[in-house]
């Protein structure tokens, strides 16, 4: 007896070791052996709104409605599906022997497979394992897959792997897909009813699912309803109410509410990705509503496309995403998400031009600017009336977006050093050299896109908005493009000091945006008045050439709103301006958001300063009229006003006269060519009074417009091979002066009023010659040539 006990130990000794062993290497192999991810099906693309609401999604490349996995599964579901799948879930290590057991005694009684035994682990194994046949060796691979998986990964983390892949019937995969199609919400606005409805599909997929077995699926879902009520998860109202919700009929179609946006984040690399954006929902609703009924205006005129966005100044979020018109179609290229499309600028650039002047000293904001006819090497700007106001305050030229003192201003602060500013604050789009921009960069010569300017508006907006918060002047990272993704942000305490202003200072936009806030725009000036209520908002519209292109962007301190109007395909259309198309939609969305206060002035950038209340320049001694006023520190070193001047006058004021004969007094004096256009419009500008009989003063009381001095000329040859002309441009104070023409020593004609010639001089040098009635002589030379040789360094008139 003691012989055979000691046998008996001795033979479970012997198997014990290897037993201990083999648990052992299986552990090892289960933990550490590597394993490859368990699923590598494509998912869609899914887009959230800052809510987590849907904004859109695409189906799979295979096919499939199969939405990425979320972060966790939602209770309710949770619940239903461990109490109809594996009540035994939170307490088994992937495997349940029993289960196994009794699914095989149930199978080798019925001749037939009517139980699987799988756990919730073991049916993510077959998921993983692309749902092979059912055989005694598949089930053997699922069970030691699941016990690698129960080792590997944490009991939420095996539901969340279920329910991201899961099949739900037809060609819906995953809970959050399901919960969409199925009831158009996401699942964790899901009811007690519809979590049990959802829990019983995977069971089999294929055989019931909202459309199809509606009866079985009832039955399927009130006895896992019943078990909930028996497990104390539900009260009995809960169960009474949750048995009396409908069944869906069928799946729905996903909302597309960004569609544009979709497309544009899944071709930059991010399909099949969850996507939370920083759009709000019921913004983004709104703002696609106010752009479809601004469509019928817009479709009258044959103007078929329109893209909106909006941003949150402070953090640069884009709070909405228009990216098209809903009834744009593929016909009108609805599709093309015209957001991030370059498109000519028109006059939207202007305002920085304006500014980066502002902060370099070259300009004060109501400084008078020269708007006068003006070439510069075959470029001719015209203003969009086709008037010359002679001469302009430098706020109003901006907000009335006068071409010709805009471009004069560009060519007097360069091509190549605005091009540099342009880019620094974000339109990287603007990506040609200078010399291929030349003087048109700043009235629609250049391309950018609704998304870099919205940027740019907003980081303006951004920089004086923040100035001197929490003791920084500026920040870093304020100059940036708009965000659409939802990023970790840094908590406003970890701002860093920016080591020295940005590219625009805080004092060069606050004069750049007032002066697109209050300037008193003119009522029948384009349509402006139509806008006049809009005081807080400072607003800018653009028009490319040929109509082909709106825009119209506004700032306040708290929003950025951008605007385009006009056809995808480049079209243009009579009556398609900044104004006229764009600006309206702007002031319907604005009319969305609640009214912001606008930044305060950036008081350590200012100084206060004596201007001339006239010409808006630094006072000089013979100023009349002085103001005391707030300027850019920058405008110290601007001149003082150029255009008073003391003259001496008779005792009667009626006379010029010249020597210490005269009373010394203050006189408004613009240059022949600014008088000639100023005095036109500005019924109180009182021209130089006459010299006394007998006296001749030492003052130019014409000029020259064109050409320029030293100009090289290329005289065209006309379509029938006759040779074309150059028109000379000349302005004279005294509207009744008669001019007499003199060409290389050769009288040629006389003019009076309106001083024009058109002239046709042969190659080479030439001296042109004029003299006034007074006596008054003017010199011009130029030279002319033709054909193709020296072109390169000359223009056409």
């Amino acid at each position: 007896m003691l012989n055979r006990m000691r046998t008996r130990i001795f033979a479970q000794r012997r198997w014990l070791a290897p037993s201990v062993l083999g648990l052992a290497l299986l552990f090892v192999w289960a933990r550490w052996w590597p394993m490859g991810p368990l699923f590598r099906t494509p998912c869609s693309t899914v887009m959230l709104d800052r809510d987590g609401g849907l904004l859109g999604a695409t189906v799979a490349t295979d096919g499939q409605w199969r939405f990425p996995a979320t972060n966790a599964v939602p209770v309710r579901f949770a619940t239903c599906l461990i109490q109809f799948e594996d009540r035994h879930f939170r307490s088994h290590f992937g495997i349940r022997p029993q289960s196994l057991f009794r699914a095989w005694n149930q199978n080798r009684r019925a001749g037939r497979v009517v139980s699987g035994g799988s756990t919730i682990t073991m049916q993510v194994a077959r998921m993983a394992r692309g749902n092979q046949p059912r055989t005694y060796g598949e089930k053997l691979l699922e069970a030691l897959l699941a016990l690698r998986i129960e080792i590997r990964e944490s009991k939420s983390d095996i539901l969340k792997l279920f329910a991201a892949n899961a099949p739900f019937g037809g060609n819906v995969v995953g809970l959050d897909a399901a919960a969409w199609r199925y009831y158009g919400r996401s699942a964790s606005q899901l009811s007690w009813s519809e979590s049990a409805t959802l829990a019983v599909l995977p069971n089999a997929p294929s055989a019931i699912y909202p459309g199809k077995g509606h009866a079985a699926l009832r039955a399927k879902r009130d006895r896992l309803l019943d078990r909930l009520l028996e497990v104390h998860a539900i009260d009995s109202l809960e169960w009474s109410l949750a048995k009396e919700e409908p069944l869906p009929q069928r799946a729905h179609a996903l909302p597309q509410r960004a569609p544009q946006l979709l497309t544009t984040l899944k071709a930059e690399g991010r399909e099949g990705q969850l996507l939370r954006t920083t759009i709000q929902g019921s913004l983004q609703d709104r703002a696609v509503e106010a752009a479809d009924r601004y469509a019928a205006r817009l479709n009258a005129n044959e103007v078929h496309n329109a893209a909106a966005i909006i941003v949150d100044v402070p953090s640069g979020e884009v709070l909405a995403y228009v990216g098209n018109l809903s009834n744009a179609g593929r016909d009108h290229a609805g599709q093309v998400d015209i957001i991030r499309a370059r498109r000519s600028t028109g006059s939207v650039l202007k305002p920085f031009l304006f500014a980066d002047m502002l902060q370099n000293g070259e300009l004060l904001p109501d400084m008078l600017l020269a708007d006068i006819p003006t070439r510069y090497d075959g470029f001719s700007p015209r203003n969009y009336d086709e008037h010359y106001s002679g001469a302009v305050p430098a706020s109003e030229a901006l907000a009335r977006s006068l071409n010709v003192p805009t471009v004069r201003a560009l060519r007097t602060h360069g091509v190549e050093r605005t091009l540099r500013m342009l880019r620094a604050i974000g339109l990287q789009g603007i990506d040609r050299s200078a010399a291929d921009y030349g003087l048109s960069l700043i009235v629609g010569g250049a391309e950018s896109t609704l998304w870099e300017l919205a940027g740019a508006y907003a980081s303006m907006g951004r920089v004086l908005e923040h100035y001197g918060r929490m003791g920084m002047p500026y920040r870093e990272g304020d100059i940036r493009a708009p965000q659409v993704l939802v990023a970790t942000e840094a908590h406003p305490d970890s701002a860093i000091a920016l080591q020295g202003p940005p590219v625009l200072n805080a004092s060069a936009i606050h004069f750049t945006l007032k002066a697109l806030r209050e300037v008193a725009r003119p009522a029948d000036e384009q349509g402006w008045s139509h806008f006049s209520g809009q005081k807080h908002i400072a607003w800018k519209t653009g028009t490319s050439y040929g109509h082909r292109d709106a825009w119209a962007i506004g700032l306040t301190g708290r929003y950025c709103v951008a605007v385009w109007t006009g056809n995808a395909s480049g079209e243009g259309r009579p009556g398609l301006t900044g104004t006229l198309a764009a600006a309206p939609l702007l002031f319907d969305l604005f009319g969305l958001l609640p009214q912001s206060r606008n930044s305060d002035p950036p008081y350590d950038e200012l100084v206060r300063a004596a201007l001339c209340r006239t010409t808006g320049f630094r006072a000089g001694i013979d100023c009349p009229q002085v103001d005391t006023t707030w300027i850019q520190s920058e405008g110290m070193r601007t001149p003082v006003c150029p255009y008073h001047h003391r003259i001496l006058l008779d005792p009667t004021g009626t006379w010029r006269v010249s020597g210490g004969q005269g009373i010394p007094t203050p006189w408004f004096v613009l240059p022949p060519a600014m008088e000639h256009y100023y005095a036109r419009r500005s019924p109180g500008y009182r021209p130089l009074p006459p010299w006394k009989s007998g006296m001749l003063g030492n003052d130019a009381p014409m000029e020259i417009l064109y050409p320029d001095a030293g100009a090289t000329l290329l005289i065209p040859v006309q379509l029938d091979r006759s040779r074309g002309n150059m028109v000379v441009e000349v302005a004279h104070r005294d509207p009744r002066a008669t001019l007499f023409w003199d060409l290389d020593g050769s009288f040629i004609g006389t003019t009076t009023g309106d001083h024009r010639m058109a002239l046709s001089p042969p190659e080479g040098q030439h001296r042109l010659t004029l003299t006034d009635g007074a006596g008054h002589v003017l010199h011009r030379s130029f030279t002319i040539v033709t054909g193709a040789k020296n072109a390169t360094n000359a223009h056409a008139p």
